[in-house]
């Protein structure tokens, strides 16, 4: 069960996630808070402006987590994501040695939301964190935040559609 804490949390991840999609990216943002509560990080994608595909915000706060924290210190973090992690991130959350992640929408809402668009498939498979990384805590998604989510992916697709590759 999602707490009001985690909730405050998630729409941080939803705010960053509209950044990223205003400044042309895919929408999808992140937030790495110590045990304290204390927000340690924030990251949105950034695939766009670097042209670099695995510019991911869980992946960078991965990144970043293990140069300025102890492996205690990132056992008790909590990594707040827009959506659930792809397998490059979460395979990335478990090697760190994150300890619990949070997520507003589930990768199967995303696919369903992507078939209904008509998008094509993704490079990548879909897994669930918990395939991926199991020695994690994970709990999502976030009902109360999935039409938000909804919008900002449909609005990235609609955007990919009028932009040739």
């Amino acid at each position: 069960m999602l707490t009001e804490n985690d909730l405050a949390h998630l729409r941080r991840c939803v705010e960053l996630a509209e950044e990223a999609l205003e400044a042309g990216d895919e929408p999808f943002g992140s937030v790495l808070v110590g045990p304290d509560n204390k927000v340690l990080a924030e990251d949105r994608n950034r695939i766009a402006e670097t042209g670099d595909p695995t510019q991911h915000p869980e992946f960078n706060l991965a990144r970043w987590a293990a140069a300025n924290l102890s492996p205690e210190e990132r056992a008790a973090c909590t990594m707040y994501t827009s959506g659930e992690h792809c397998p490059m991130c979460a395979a990335a959350n478990g090697w760190v040695g994150i300890g619990r992640i949070v997520y507003a929408s589930s990768s199967r809402q995303l696919m369903e939301w992507l078939k209904e668009f008509g998008a094509p498939e993704p490079p990548v498979r879909p897994l669930p964190v918990g395939e991926v990384a199991p020695g994690i805590i994970v709990e999502g998604p976030a009902p109360e935040l999935a039409g938000r989510i909804r919008e900002l992916q449909r609005r990235a697709y609609e955007r990919r559609k009028r932009v040739p590759s």
